[in-house]
């Protein structure tokens, strides 16, 4: 629409004769975009992007939709038409269109913000909400590519993060073949993807997603959020399943997201473009031309083995984008080609006789060649804004896998576009994100934050994924070795999102402050989409403060987590597939106890590292960390104002030689052990 719309001089006359025009970047104002596309959706069943949308002055919706072509077309109107026909409208049915959006918003804000019927979600819907989203899922499941559902295919990790979640479950209550299956399809879903055009083999990462049902084609956006979530999933493959090529692509994601999109003051960029010029000159931009390749371009820049990466990657003369019929229907690839690996490594180095590690090397060559020569191309434009939120995502899976990658083989050989960076230095971006968040875009007086930053602070306030996601990641920061700094700033922002966002009367928390009164509806949002809803993320926060925490607040913590579920027990019991992050929260507050993995030692001492390692070895989100130096008086204040418990533990156990290591749940703790490997083996029981 940009192109064929907003840059016509026909439309443009249309639109400045008979309307103010008003753009908004939906990442900057999510709550502006969240009122007029729930009116869409509402009004018409279905909603997306470009979104259209016809306010009165007062800011009312009185009609709108998605794309809109040009002229008319498919039966459609053109948006010339819908200009014509809305000024049209507005001159003689002023009045009608008024009261209708009036009555659409009421009617909206009713639907929007549910109250609880009761102090808790019922019992019934805890134990059960996820294995029936499990089960709604697995019909959904294709067993040819992997993923469920069908074209276009997007990469929703929380569908993911429940299915492991249920694996789990299932193996502790002893149906191994049913939990095998189960995560049977989520492993080779995630090998799919991997293998698939979604993903950018030459210079990491993943695409937004897959045109077709085989993940191959993609639409060529990289969004931060994405990234962070799906490292996450992929650092969980490897944890349960300790084999590197999940963690081998964790690192490739966050690879990327250290070479290409980290401000120099360590806030993370948000978007890379789809669209670039060809060459530069070109007139216009085209999806994809920094990324595809011809069979010709492939052959000048490897030369001899131009063959070998070609069939590696099912690269081919006329292009490649024919594996279905939606790959590319409007030829616009033709002769063009989108990596994608179709065979098994070791049957590819078997059939050019060489050792799977050569191949494995000749491959990472031609790649690091060709990203050499790619980036000469123009780039697509990076969207440098810093939003707070996608920034918690991303901060949690840098703090993730600066424990979780310790537990890669040592003779494990990493391969271009992969660094072979050192765990720790992952904790280190992760912490430059988190500071660079609290220096620009949080007030240390009022406490609160601001949602994004480019060339300084936006004006927008936070909203409530901005407090949800950051809380998220800072909890995975400290519980992966971070200071207990921290531990106290996620409970500090937890206090003021309570003051903020949560209805105290109704139960759950609302999108935003409510103090523009431009902004027509305050939603309590729950669906878990390409992102996590802000409510299932503070859920499971609030799960996870109160097994740190002790007395009247971890109970308070307990109850808001209990109330905010009771909001939404509609939801869970009649359409869980559209909340299996907060199916998960339902799961976990039914839990008796939570595990404790206590962590007793000096921060100068090396084993600690290794015992926080060893804590995040095995598979278990129903586990907390706690990790304290009995030697800081810092710590020790810490823990004596916020659990007592923890540091007499600390107290108790203290060894300057050894880091002491105690699992606790149901209030009683393990003899405590002094290694690793005991660890690891008392948290795999």
């Amino acid at each position: 629409m940009e192109v064929e719309s907003f840059e016509d001089e026909e439309v443009a006359k249309l639109l400045n004769y008979s309307f103010v025009s008003i753009k908004v970047d939906r990442e900057e104002r999510p709550d502006v975009d969240k009122v007029y596309m729930s009116f869409v959706q509402a009004l018409y069943g279905g909603g997306g992007w470009p979104l259209s949308v016809f306010l009165s002055p007062d800011l009312k919706p009185l009609m709108g939709g998605t794309y809109f072509p040009p002229n008319d077309n498919y039966g459609r109107p053109g948006f010339k038409t819908l200009l014509k026909k809305v000024k049209d409208a507005w001159d003689t049915k002023r009045d009608t269109l008024v009261k209708s959006g009036t009555y659409a918003i009421e009617e909206l804000s009713k639907a929007l913000s549910a109250n609880a019927g009761a102090e808790k979600l019922s019992d019934e819907i805890s134990r059960t909400a996820v294995s029936i989203c499990a089960k709604q899922f697995s019909r959904s499941y294709d067993s040819e590519f992997g993923g469920f559902g069908s074209a276009p295919k997007f990469p929703r990790p929380v569908e993911i993060q429940l299915m492991l979640y249920h694996s789990k479950k299932l193996k502790e209550s002893g149906k191994t073949s049913e939990a095998d299956e189960n995560q049977s399809m989520i492993l080779f879903s995630l090998q799919g993807m991997a293998n698939g055009g979604m993903h950018d083999h030459i210079g990491g990462g993943f695409h937004r997603y897959s045109v077709d049902e085989c993940w191959h084609v993609p639409h060529f956006e990289k969004m931060l959020y994405d990234q962070g979530q799906l490292a996450n999933i992929y650092l969980d493959g490897f944890i349960i399943t300790k084999d590197v090529m999940y963690s081998y692509v964790a690192r490739d994601i966050l690879d990327y997201l250290r070479r290409d999109m980290i401000a120099p003051e360590g806030g993370i960029f948000s978007a890379e473009d789809a669209d670039s010029f060809e060459f530069e000159g070109a007139k216009g931009k085209k999806e994809g031309a920094f990324y595809i390749w011809t069979s010709d371009e492939i052959d000048e820049v490897l030369g001899e083995n131009a063959d070998l990466f070609k069939e590696h990657y099912y690269v081919k003369k006329s292009g490649n984008c024919d594996l279905s019929s939606r790959s590319d229907p409007h030829n616009e690839f033709a002769g063009r080609n989108v990596l994608i690996e179709r065979n098994e490594l070791s049957a590819m180095a078997s059939k050019f006789s060489i050792s799977t590690e050569k191949y494995q090397e000749i491959l990472g060559e031609c790649r690091r060649k060709l990203f050499d020569v790619r980036l000469k191309r123009p780039k697509p434009h990076l969207d440098d804004k810093i939003i707070v939120s996608w920034n918690g995502l991303v901060i949690s899976s840098f703090a993730r896998a600066s424990k979780i990658l310790k537990a890669e083989p040592e003779s494990t050989k990493y391969y271009f576009p992969v660094v072979n960076s050192q765990p720790e230095d992952y904790l280190e971006v992760a912490e430059k994100a988190a500071l660079f968040i609290r220096e620009n875009l949080y007030d240390e007086q009022s406490c609160r934050l601001q949602h994004s930053y480019r060339q300084g602070p936006s004006k927008a306030p936070a909203f409530l994924d901005d407090y949800a996601f950051l809380i998220s990641g800072l909890l995975d920061l400290y519980e992966n070795g971070g200071g207990v700094t921290w531990l106290k700033w996620a409970i500090e922002l937890q206090e003021t999102q309570d003051e903020l966002y949560l209805d105290r009367e109704g139960g759950a928390y609302f999108n935003t402050q409510g103090q523009d009164p431009s902004v027509l509806l305050r939603v309590k949002e729950d669906h878990d989409g390409a992102e996590p809803s802000g409510n299932s993320v503070s859920a499971i926060n609030l799960v996870r403060l109160a097994s740190i925490v002790a007395g009247d607040k971890a109970e308070s913590y307990l109850n808001t987590a209990q109330r905010l579920l009771a909001v939404f027990e509609l939801r869970l019991r009649e359409l869980a597939v559209a909340v299996p992050l907060m199916c998960c929260a339902a799961d976990m507050i039914s839990v008796p106890s939570r595990k404790q993995v206590v962590l007793v030692g000096s921060k100068s001492c090396a084993e600690l590292n290794t015992m926080l390692s060893a804590a995040h070895s095995v598979y278990d989100p129903n586990k907390t960390v706690i990790h304290i130096d009995p030697s800081s008086s810092d710590e020790m204040e810490f823990w004596e104002e916020h659990n007592s418990n923890v540091a007499e533990m600390a107290k108790k156990n203290r060894n300057s030689e050894k880091v002491v290591a105690l699992v606790c749940q149901n209030f009683t703790c393990s003899p405590p052990v002094f290694d690793s490997s005991a660890l690891t083996r008392l948290l795999s029981k």
